[in-house]
């Protein structure tokens, strides 16, 4: 119920109203400001029930206000993390799940994900999906978002004396523009499918940036340092073997 009512708030707007709203909002501007039937305003306030009791916004009086925490729901936040949360939930992630016990008795190399969605592996599902293909990769933006502000200024260790790095998955490019405008020495690569960089960002390289099309387990390219941001244990050995 958590999680879904959290989803749900970003669905609505709610922490982006009460922003516009320039401060505590009550339940009818809340209503009236995130458009919903005012038939169902009771449950409204049993939802904001929910959410202010797992401490994403607060009540005062007759009235709310946001927190530290749904400061991170708002669409302008630099570290908003919105996307993420719509993302989680979705049934493409759920219903693995709920065939867990059926696919570890299961013989074979398929994953939970690919039981669940008829055998088609998370990538071609994703290709063949353009809106869900569209959220994970604003998603993944979202989480390399925080990169910027809560990790590259305090590693400036980490990076000293590299010259060239390739962010593998590196999505549309986030991280890699963040990496490349803070150490401009870098000369940084950006590697992701072609339906993840898309056409138009091809053409984006440019400075000390750059985009390459390609599929991190046929091709890494060279690089002093490769940057795995998220990536499962293994599928990450395979690729380190592979440059090695």
């Amino acid at each position: 119920m958590n999680s879904m009512a959290l989803r749900s708030a970003v669905e609505l707007g709610i922490a982006d109203a009460i922003q516009t709203h320039g401060g505590a909002i009550t339940l009818p501007q809340l209503v009236s400001a995130v458009k919903i039937d005012p038939t169902k305003s009771d449950y409204l306030l049993r939802l904001m029930r929910i959410l202010v009791h797992s401490g994403f916004f607060a009540e005062t009086g007759d009235a709310y206000l946001l927190t530290p925490s749904s400061q991170l729901l708002l669409k302008n936040h630099p570290n908003s993390l919105s996307a993420v949360v719509k993302l989680i939930p979705r049934l493409e992630f759920v219903t693995p799940c709920f065939l867990m016990g059926d696919w570890l008795r299961e013989h074979g190399e398929k994953t939970a994900f690919e039981t669940a969605h008829g055998g088609t592996p998370f990538w071609e599902y994703s290709e063949g999906n353009p809106e869900f293909n569209s959220l994970f990769n604003e998603a993944m933006a979202n989480d390399s978002g925080l990169l910027e502000n809560l990790v590259v200024g305090d590693c400036g260790l980490v990076f000293q004396g590299i010259e060239s790095l390739v962010d593998v998955g590196g999505g549309t490019g986030t991280a890699g523009r963040i990496i490349s405008e803070t150490f401009p020495g870098i000369r940084c690569k950006v590697l992701d499918l072609p339906q993840v960089i898309g056409d138009g960002r091809l053409a984006d390289s440019e400075g000390n940036l750059e985009f390459v099309a390609g599929d991190m387990f046929d091709h890494v390219p060279s690089a002093q340092a490769v940057l795995l941001k998220v990536c499962c244990v293994n599928r990450s050995q395979c690729i380190m073997d592979d440059l090695n």
